[in-house]
C-alpha cells in the first residue's frame, strides 16, 4: 500500500482545552508557551486554558497534545478543533465579502 503524501507544505491549526490544577495555571501557561507553535489565548482560575497549536503536519499536533497531557499539573487536553491546508492557501488573501457579507 502506498501513501501519497502532498509535497506541498502544509500548515495544521488546533484548538485545544486544557484543564489543570487551578494552582498550576501560571506554570502550565509558561510551559505551553515554551512549546513550539503553541500559545495560550485565555486562562481561568479553575483551571482551564484555550490553548492553539500550529504545526506542518498531523502527527506534529499529536505529538505536542501528547505533551500537553504530559506536563506537570495538567490533568488533561482534549482536541477541539483541527484545520489544515496547503500553507499557500493559508497565505492567500480573503475577500470578506466572499466568505462573510455583511461583516464591515
Amino acid at each position: 500500500m502506498s501513501l501519497h503524501r502532498n509535497p506541498e507544505p502544509e500548515v495544521h491549526v488546533a484548538g485545544v482545552v486544557v484543564h489543570a490544577y487551578p494552582d498550576a495555571v501560571p506554570h502550565v501557561t509558561q510551559a505551553v508557551r515554551a512549546l513550539p507553535g503553541a500559545d495560550v489565548h485565555a486562562a481561568s482560575r479553575d483551571g482551564k486554558l484555550v490553548v492553539t497549536l500550529e504545526a506542518p503536519d498531523d502527527a506534529s499536533i499529536a505529538d505536542a497534545i501528547v505533551r500537553l497531557q504530559t506536563l506537570p499539573g495538567v490533568l488533561a487536553a482534549a482536541l477541539v478543533y483541527q484545520h489544515s491546508e496547503s500553507a499557500s492557501d493559508m497565505d492567500a488573501e480573503v475577500d470578506l465579502e466572499d466568505h462573510a457579507p455583511n461583516l464591515r
